[in-house]
C-alpha cells in the first residue's frame, strides 16, 4: 500500500535539546573534543579595552572560521547563512535554536580591529600541530614538499609594467667565495667586481593586488596568482609553508621554508621534493646538513639529436671532459654564475666525424660547463639509485599532492578572495590548520572508539567463557 507524509509535524511542538538534535558521530563532536580552544583568550586578551560594548566571543569567531574551511563552504556570508540553518554548526558555536548568529561582517571587522599584524593565527596553527605531535600522529623521518598556485583575486587584464631590482641569491656570498677559491687552484686572476646598479627586470604588477604575481606554466591560463611552498610528513599533516608571489620560482622561496624546518623539525631525515628544486646550492645545504635528498631525475635540456651532457665524461684527477671520439676538453675558466668551462680544440673538432651531433659553433669550438657544486648534484643521483629511495620519491603522490587535491577541491584552496600578502598568509594559516585539526579530530575518535569496542568485546568474550565453564 501506497504510504502519504503526514507534513503536520512540522508544526508540532516537541521538547528536546539542541544535543539530542546532533548525531553521535558527527564530525562538529569529534572538532569539539580533537582540541580546546579556550587558548585563544589569553593570546588577544590585550587586543580588547577594558570597557565599552562586549564583543562577539573571540573562540566563536575561530570556530566560524574553522567551519567554513573544514567544510568547504566558499564565503563568510554563504558560512552565516549555513549556520543559521544547521543545528549541528549552532552546536558547534554554542549558539541555540532562536539566538542570532553574527552578522557575516563581524569577522572581517574584527580582523581589521583586533587581529591584524599578530601572529595570532600562526599560533592557532602551531597549537593544533603540537596537539597531533603530543598524541605520536606525525611522522617526520620523511618531509615532503612541494609548491602550488592560488589564483589571485585580480583581473589579469589590470596591470602595469613595472622595473624592479632583481634581488640577489640567498646563497651569492658563499657562491662567490667558492668561485674565487676555485680560479685561484686553477692559477686564475680573481674576478673583478663589477661597479654598476643592481640587475633590474621589467615585470607585470597588478593594479588591484600588487602582491601577486605574473604567473603562466606550460599550456595553463596566464593569472596573477600567489605561491605556496608546503612541507608535509608522512601522514599528510601539513607542518609549515612559504607564501610569496606567484612569479617567484620554487626554487627561491624554498629557503625561508627550510630555516624553519631544520628549526623546529631538526629530526627530519629525508627531503623529498620534485625536480623544481635539483639545483646545486640546495643539494650542497642538505648534504651538509646531514640531511638525504630524494629527487627525481631531471632530463637534460639539450637540442634533439645532440649528444647529451652525459655523454661526454669527466675526469676528476685531471679535471678535464673526454667527448664520444676520446678527444679532451680542458679547463678554461670559471664564471661569474659559478660554472667552470671546459672547452675543446678547433682544430681536431673541424675534422670529427660527430661534429654535427656535438655543436653548431661558428669556431667548431665544443664548451661543457660544471658548476663548482657539482660534487653534490652527483652525490643526489648516487643517492636516488640507493635501494629504496625510489619507493620513498613515489610517496610524493600520497602526501603532499594530496594535500593539494584536497585543499583544492575540498577546502576551497583554488581561489583566494583575499588580497595582500598578509591575508593570503593569514588564510592558509587557517586553511592548513582546518586541514590538520579535522585529519587529528578524525584519528582521536578513531582511536577512542576503537579502544570501547575492544572493551566491550573483550567483556562479552569473557562473559561467554564464564557461560561455558558454567555449563560444563
Amino acid at each position: 500500500m501506497m504510504g502519504k507524509k503526514d507534513y503536520s509535524e512540522r508544526s508540532q511542538v516537541q521538547i528536546a535539546s539542541l544535543d539530542d538534535l546532533v548525531p553521535s558521530g558527527h564530525l562538529v563532536r569529534k572538532l569539539e573534543e580533537a582540541i580546546d580552544l579556550s587558548f585563544i583568550y589569553d593570546e588577544v586578551k590585550d587586543l580588547y579595552k577594558p570597557y565599552g560594548r562586549e564583543s562577539i566571543d573571540p573562540v566563536v569567531l575561530m570556530k566560524i572560521v574553522i567551519l567554513q574551511y573544514v567544510f568547504g563552504i566558499p564565503s563568510m556570508r554563504k558560512t552565516i547563512k549555513e549556520i543559521e540553518v544547521n543545528l549541528a554548526y549552532r552546536w558547534y558555536l554554542g549558539y541555540g535554536l532562536y539566538e542570532d548568529i553574527p552578522h557575516f561582517s563581524t569577522f572581517g571587522k574584527n580582523y581589521f580591529r583586533h587581529f591584524k599584524d599578530t601572529d595570532l593565527f600562526e599560533k592557532i596553527f602551531t597549537k593544533i600541530l603540537s596537539e597531533a605531535a603530543a598524541l605520536g600522529f606525525l611522522d617526520t623521518e620523511s618531509l615532503f614538499i612541494d609548491g602550488t598556485h592560488i589564483k589571485a583575486n585580480a583581473n589579469p587584464h589590470k596591470y602595469r609594467n613595472e622595473v624592479i631590482r632583481k634581488e640577489a641569491r640567498s646563497y651569492e656570498k658563499e657562491l662567490q667565495e667558492e668561485i674565487k677559491m676555485n680560479r685561484q687552484e686553477h692559477g686564475k686572476n680573481p674576478l673583478k667586481e663589477k661597479e654598476k646598479e643592481p640587475e633590474r627586470i621589467t615585470q607585470k604588477v597588478s593594479t588591484p593586488d600588487p602582491d601577486s604575481g605574473w604567473f603562466h606554466k606550460g599550456e595553463h591560463k596566464q593569472v596573477f596568482a600567489y605561491a605556496a611552498n608546503t612541507c608535509c610528513d608522512r601522514n599528510n599533516y601539513v607542518l609549515d609553508f612559504e607564501v610569496t608571489a606567484g612569479n617567484v620560482h620554487d626554487s627561491v622561496s624554498f629557503w625561508h621554508l627550510y630555516r624553519r624546518l631544520r628549526q623546529n623539525w631538526k629530526y627530519g631525515i629525508y627531503y623529498v621534493m620534485d625536480a623544481g628544486y635539483k639545483i646545486p646550492s640546495i643539494a650542497r645545504q642538505l648534504i651538509k646538513d646531514g640531511k638525504t635528498p630524494v629527487m627525481p631525475y631531471k632530463r637534460p635540456m639539450t637540442q634533439a639529436g645532440f649528444f647529451k651532457k652525459y655523454d661526454f665524461v669527466y675526469d676528476e684527477f685531471f679535471d678535464c671532459y673526454l667527448c664520444p671520439d676520446h678527444k679532451v676538453l680542458h679547463y678554461t675558466t670559471t664564471n661569474r654564475e659559478g660554472y667552470r668551462e671546459y672547452k675543446s680544440d678547433w682544430l681536431i673538432c673541424q675534422s670529427c666525424p660527430h661534429r654535427d651531433r656535438c655543436t653548431n659553433s661558428k669556431d667548431s669550438v665544443k664548451v661543457i660547463t660544471r658548476h663548482v657544486w657539482e660534487n653534490y648534484m652527483e652525490q643526489v643521483e648516487e643517492i636516488r639509485h640507493t635501494i629504496g629511495m625510489k619507493e620513498r620519491y613515489k610517496q610524493r603522490k600520497e602526501t603532499i599532492e594530496r594535500v593539494f587535491a584536497d585543499a583544492k577541491e575540498k577546502h576551497g584552496m583554488r581561489y583566494t578572495q583575499y588580497r595582500g600578502l598578509a591575508k593570503i598568509k593569514m588564510e592558509l594559516n587557517l586553511l592548513f590548520g582546518c586541514m590538520n585539526l579535522k585529519k587529528l579530530a578524525i584519528w582521536k575518535w578513531r582511536i577512542k572508539w576503537g579502544a570501547k569496542y575492544r572493551s566491550s568485546s573483550l567483556q562479552i568474550f569473557l562473559s561467554s567463557v564464564k557461560m561455558e565453564l558454567k555449563k560444563w
